[in-house]
């Protein structure tokens, strides 16, 4: 899989694993920063990968939690190596979301609930381009189109030969209704979700009005599962100016109990894919109207 290169899943392996020896030296992170003569934030940074750590830390941390097996310490210098390489994205500069884009990069399995757009993965060219300019009007145009690039070449994730994404997705029905764009682009982008949904490692389906008040009225969020066995999963919440990673075993558990229970009140796949042709007509309708 090509995810085992990827630099933002090597800091979070490292990160595991300091956590671990630092766990089995008794201290707390709070007087490993006293030796290290940091700030105790660094340290939590750093254990749940969302900064690169030098090699030297990595040997300085290995000292500190009384590791003596050169094995070890050359495997986790290396690690570090690996873990400040760049990635396909860091070539598009400063991204907001490129935490994100690695733990994507990742995972073996996804499931997203949005309220209000078709999540990014399953967006068509026309419509990312209109949700990006219109959610975030003072980018330029320069900008916009980097966004786009990014978006689309996120997509390659679902197509990967070796592993694609496994996709949960629920849609909602005002997502489906909300004109972006243009009708032409509605109905594109639905006839595409409907292709999509056929796809055997794709579930796609889609939450009525008719179910009133539920769990994702709180918003959208998506639950990222990686082949690691230790771990629980990652919980991300995209907002407008900064997005959260929730790691919390506690996090996940609360969300993946959200999404259970929309599960228990969307569509089924069939039903949904006949609710998307439905829409789909509205929308060539409206595109020939005078």
């Amino acid at each position: 899989m090509a995810a085992k290169s990827n630099p933002t899943v090597r800091r979070r392996h490292l990160g595991a694993e300091l956590r671990r020896l630092r766990m089995a030296s008794g201290l707390k992170s709070k007087e490993v920063a006293e030796r290290l003569l940091v700030s105790q934030p660094k340290i939590s940074h750093l254990e749940n990968g969302n900064r690169t750590i030098s090699p030297r830390d990595v040997r300085d941390l290995c000292a500190i939690y009384g590791v003596t097996d050169r094995g070890i310490i050359d495997s986790l210098m290396e690690m570090a190596k690996e873990s400040g390489r760049r990635s396909w994205w860091h070539s598009y500069g400063d991204l907001s979301n490129s935490v994100y884009i690695g733990l994507e990069a990742d995972a073996v399995s996804l499931h997203t609930y949005d309220p209000m757009v078709i999540p990014g993965l399953l967006q068509t060219p026309a419509y990312a381009e209109a949700v990006i300019g219109a959610t975030i009007p003072l980018l330029t145009a320069e900008q916009t189109a980097t966004r786009l690039k990014v978006r689309l070449r996120r997509q390659y994730r679902i197509y990967d030969p070796a592993c694609p994404l496994r996709l949960w997705v629920i849609v909602d029905e005002s997502a489906l209704r909300r004109v972006v764009g243009s009708p032409d682009i509605m109905r594109e982008q639905l006839e595409h979700l409907n292709a999509l949904s056929t796809e055997p490692h794709i579930t796609m389906q889609v939450l009525p009005y008719t179910v009133g008040a539920h769990p994702g009225l709180s918003g959208q969020f998506s639950i990222l599962r990686f082949t690691d066995s230790h771990e629980s999963g990652v919980v991300y919440l995209e907002r407008f100016t900064s997005d959260l990673c929730l790691e919390k075993p506690s996090d996940v558990q609360h969300y993946s109990a959200m999404y259970d229970h929309l599960q228990t009140q969307v569509l089924s796949p069939d039903s949904s894919r006949d609710f998307l042709t439905d829409t789909t007509k509205s929308y060539i309708e409206a595109a020939i109207e005078p």
